[in-house]
Formats: structure tokens, C-alpha cells, sequence
């Protein structure tokens, strides 16, 4: 059974999502700051983290960004919550590295089919896949590690990745030299709970560029095709279990 961690200062929302979590078959953990989602991490195995943006002490911001730099939490499912709602904070949570958002007042039943979603995103492997077929992906020097979702740089420098930065990047690398569109992006990433003309895809592949020092003005591996999205212009090789080749 998965286990959520809830983090949010108010008691009542706490009791309010464990109690309904947990009679949708969920396990579930609480904390009210940031301390004690780190104690709570140190004695439990946790599935997602539902992380509250405001917060005593460290704000969710913080803990977020903390936690995609923890070298054994960084694939660990967040979906912040914000009591804010406005476009500018919902980009910042994502360039923190949570994996989703919703505002405040929210349905449980949204929150709870955003979890299954998240969940299944980072458990799942993508269509037309078996779990044991691809081993990595080489491209440009890179290679991507399917197993520890780790990637390293030509230099041999692992870069520990976030769970949406490695489903974004390994999108990419199953389509190379083929434009994606951003709403082909988020129909892929985010499945159907996306919205249409989300621009967070934007802030997604910027994240990803930075972790493959393909910043400049000109990005040479992850290039933007004016009006129309992006595309990973490189030859990928595909390593699998099966054949080591």
C-alpha cells in the first residue's frame, strides 16, 4: 500500500486528507513543517509528498528545491498545494521540481485522481514499452540510465534527476529529430489532466536544458522551433537488457 505524506500547517486539512486518503486505500503520514517532514522521511518509506507552499520555517518552496538536491530523494513524487493560485507561483513550484499543482480551496477528489496520476507517471513506463527493454540512452555524450534514472554527462558526472525531468527527457528521447509540440508534450508528461496552453512546459524543458548544459543562446540539443515547440536534435542509441547492445 503507497504512503503520502502530508505536510500542511493546518491541522484541519490534515485530518481532512488523511482521513479521506486513507479510505481510498492509501497509507498516510502527516507533518506540519518542514522539520517534521524530514523526521517523518528518515522513519518512513514514502510514496509522494502532498507539500503545502506556506509553511512556519522553511516554505515549501525551500523544501521542494531541498529535496530534488537530497542525493536519495530526488525522484520522490511532490504535488504542492498553495493557497495563492496565481500563474507565477504555480511556475515557480514547478521550477522548484514539484511534479504537480493545485490551488486552494481544492476538491479531495481532485487532489486524490492528481495523486493516482503522479503516481502512475512515476511508476509507470511509457507506451510501447516493456519494463525490461530499454536499458539506457546515449546521445550526445549523455547517457540516461533507465533503471536508476540517473543521467551522466560526457565528463562521466552523474546528475541525479527529478521525476518530471526524467519523464520530459526521456519523451525526447523516444521521439528524436521529431518536433514536439507543448501540447503533444503535456498529453505525454501529464496525460489528461494537462491544460491546454499551459506554458509550465516551457519552464519543464528549461529545467532540462540546465541539467545538460544546453543553455546557451542557442541550444544545440533541445532546440526551440519557433511557433511550432521543441525538438531533440541528436542520434540516440538504445541499449537494452536483452540484447547489451
Amino acid at each position: 500500500m503507497e504512503n503520502i505524506l502530508i505536510v500542511d500547517d493546518d491541522r484541519d486539512i490534515r485530518e481532512l486528507l488523511q482521513t479521506y486518503l486513507e479510505r481510498n486505500g492509501y497509507r498516510t503520514t502527516t507533518a506540519a513543517d518542514g522539520r517534521a517532514m524530514w523526521a517523518a522521511l528518515d522513519e518512513h518509506r514514502v510514496d509522494l509528498i502532498v507539500l503545502d507552499l506556506m509553511l512556519p520555517g522553511d516554505d515549501g518552496l525551500t523544501l521542494c528545491r531541498n529535496l530534488r538536491a537530497h542525493s536519495t530523494l530526488s525522484h520522490l513524487p511532490v504535488i504542492m498545494l498553495t493557497a495563492l493560485g496565481e500563474e507565477t507561483d504555480r511556475i515557480v513550484g514547478l521550477e522548484m521540481g514539484a511534479d504537480d499543482y493545485l490551488p486552494k480551496p481544492f476538491n479531495p477528489r481532485e487532489l486524490l485522481a492528481r495523486i493516482k496520476s503522479v503516481l502512475r507517471r512515476s511508476h509507470g513506463v511509457p507506451a510501447g514499452l516493456e519494463a525490461d527493454e530499454i536499458a539506457q540512452f546515449h546521445f550526445s555524450g549523455w547517457t540516461l540510465d533507465v533503471i536508476s534514472r540517473q543521467l551522466t554527462s560526457p565528463d562521466g558526472l552523474i546528475i541525479a534527476l527529478s521525476d518530471g525531468e526524467y519523464r520530459l527527457l526521456r519523451i525526447f528521447l523516444e521521439h528524436p529529430n521529431r518536433v514536439l509540440s507543448r501540447d503533444q508534450l503535456l498529453d505525454l508528461t501529464r496525460g489528461r489532466e494537462a491544460i491546454p496552453f499551459d506554458r509550465s512546459i516551457d519552464v519543464q524543458v528549461g529545467r532540462v536544458r540546465k541539467r545538460l548544459n544546453d543553455t546557451g543562446p542557442e541550444p544545440v540539443i533541445i532546440k526551440t522551433v519557433r511557433g511550432e515547440g521543441y525538438v531533440l536534435a541528436s542520434h540516440v542509441e538504445r541499449k537494452t537488457e536483452r540484447s547489451g547492445s
